[in-house]
């Protein structure tokens, strides 16, 4: 249900992107394009986030912030943005990595510019419905520095993200916990937030400590800079009960954006969403046309046979070519990929130019990181176990090329490979 809202005074929204140095288990697909613009559900990942914020009322200007080159994908996408919305979008590029605080301390000045009532800061690596004018509302009825998204999980997989541990009359958050070793709350942190202007006060008091401290040596061994700022453990974990931060309860859809495995997951969450949000995106059967089962986009460019069988949760990209009886289903095809006669791609994303040979079959194991489902493989795990290559979904890096009729299961195909027999749990160099 929306939640309607007044436009009141201005409002900012900020979308942390990071930068190369982060996304690595995203490989190989985050060679060809920034995680942030990877396709989910048929659109770069961040315009959810975008979309999201531009039906906010008094939105007045979207910032994405990261350590991203501001190459020719990044500035075609936010022209695009910026026509697409009618809302000024724009890149601040980080000195340095800094953090998931560090940089909105950096650019304050410009977060600031213009004197929003509060700003909302996203992280781009998460899929959600961005219930943002219910936090809006929450945050007007019972203004502070910080509100936090957060939903629920279970006691195991609650160890894998931020936990809060909240007054349930108030919702002040009194504990907070980055991913701890043993259980303590089943309320996990969504990575998405509302900020009044105050909430840069604390930042600059850690920026200060920081600057005192000289450079600080962090858990992984690595130095980082006065400017780093943490948000979840330099700020989060420090003001908890002290009636600075409360937590906002969201029932719809999330998870992280990590894996390749967890972006079809995203992938089929957000397809669900556009039966409310964008039911023009979802393909429907029509005489002469594919078979679609369930929820399927396909880009209006693609090429598809009309003895194809598509669904349910598939993403079929710019300038695809699906053939005579091919058969998909869980997956992303990306531009200008060709699936030839009567092959079979299940649980598996196929990279840009790529190309499947008739009767070949392309097939992946689930991955689903679910929450609250306890036998999910969750992004923080490792993709390998005593030196062999955990079941997981199958990627096609960019330009491979699998011949007809072989089988590849469970494999990973970096770019540019020509593959000449099939293989299976591997990964392929």
């Amino acid at each position: 249900m929306q939640i309607k809202v007044a436009a009141a005074v201005m409002l900012k929204a900020v979308i942390l992107i990071g930068g190369p140095q982060k996304g690595t288990r995203f490989r190989p697909l985050s060679f060809e394009v920034p995680k942030p613009l990877f396709p989910v559900a048929g659109v770069p990942m961040i315009q959810h986030h975008i979309e999201a914020c531009a039906q906010v009322p008094g939105m007045q200007e979207i910032l994405l912030i990261g350590f991203y080159q501001p190459d020719e994908p990044l500035t075609r996408f936010l022209e695009a943005a910026q026509q697409e919305f009618n809302l000024p979008v724009r890149y601040l590029q980080e000195f340095a990595p800094l953090g998931t605080g560090g940089g909105l301390y950096h650019f304050r000045d410009q977060i600031l510019a213009g004197g929003p009532e509060a700003f909302f800061v996203l992280n781009a690596d998460v899929c959600s419905d961005f219930p943002l004018n219910a936090m809006l509302a929450a945050h007007r009825q019972q203004p502070h520095p910080f509100l936090l998204l957060g939903t629920t999980a279970n006691r195991t997989q609650s160890l894998s993200y931020g936990c809060i541990v909240e007054n349930p009359q108030t919702h002040e958050v009194l504990h907070y916990v980055e991913k701890p070793s043993t259980f303590v709350s089943d309320i996990i942190n969504c990575g998405v937030y509302l900020f009044s202007p105050e909430a840069l006060k604390p930042l600059r008091d850690v920026f200060q400590r920081h600057q005192q401290d000289g450079q600080l040596e962090d858990s992984s061994g690595l130095w980082r800079g006065a400017g780093t700022i943490r948000l979840e453990q330099d700020v989060f974990s420090a003001l908890a009960g002290r009636g600075q931060i409360y937590v906002h309860l969201n029932d719809g859809i999330w998870s992280q954006i990590k894996s390749a495995g967890s972006a079809l997951y995203a992938s089929r969450l957000y397809l669900g969403q556009y039966q409310l949000t964008h039911p023009e995106r979802l393909a429907k059967h029509t005489p002469g046309g594919p078979r679609i089962r369930g929820n399927v986009y396909i880009h209006p460019t693609a090429k598809v046979a009309p003895t194809a069988v598509l669904g349910p949760n598939v993403s079929i990209g710019e300038g695809v070519t699906v053939g005579e009886g091919v058969r998909l289903r869980e997956s992303i095809v990306l531009h200008g990929a060709t699936l030839q006669e009567h092959t079979c791609v299940l649980h598996s994303i196929v990279g840009w130019g790529s190309t499947v040979g008739r009767w070949a079959r392309v097939e992946g194991t689930p991955n689903d990181p679910n929450p609250n489902d306890p036998r999910a493989h969750m992004d923080s795990e490792s993709l390998f176990k005593d030196g062999k290559l955990l079941p997981a979904i199958t990627i096609l890096g960019c330009r491979v090329r699998i011949p007809a009729e072989v089988l590849i299961l469970n494999s990973i195909v970096l770019p540019h490979k020509e593959l000449s027999r099939s293989f299976t749990n591997q990964i392929i160099l």
